[in-house]
């Protein structure tokens, strides 16, 4: 479990950005945890056959095919500094807040069941009650 994401400040302050770009984080320690499967493809065991040592690997047909299934981020570019400037040297926390404005503004939430909405209410209530509200 993962606790404060998008707080700042031991949880005086939430930030719509750091809670992106902790998801972000969560969902690559995620993709770690789960482990990197081993066998004769992911070792690409039939491509080292065929290139051989010295090989050319980057351009080889089993690179392409599996080079983006090992970490996919979203908001952290890894251009190399001269692109990454070219582009417009934008900071990841700036492409977090800009997926912040676009979820804001279009994310429709899907309607909560009634069993949720009465278990919510009851919820309340109880709390209420323990509360002395």
């Amino acid at each position: 479990m993962i606790y404060g994401a998008g707080m700042l400040e031991s949880g005086i302050t939430f930030d719509y950005g750091q809670l992106v770009l902790d998801c972000e984080f969560a969902r690559m320690i995620k993709h770690t945890i789960e482990g990197v499967p081993v066998n004769d493809e992911t070792l690409a065991i039939d491509p080292i056959k065929e290139v051989g040592p010295g090989g050319d690997y980057l351009m080889h047909e089993h690179t392409f095919k599996h080079m983006r299934s090992q970490s996919k981020p979203e908001l952290i570019d890894r251009k190399m500094r001269g692109t990454w400037e070219k582009a417009g040297a934008m900071s990841a926390y700036d492409r977090a807040m800009e997926k912040v404005r676009y979820i804001l503004e279009n994310h429709k939430p899907e309607k909560l069941s009634d069993d949720v909405l009465a278990k919510i209410r009851s919820i309340v209530v109880e709390t209420e009650k323990q509360m002395g509200i």
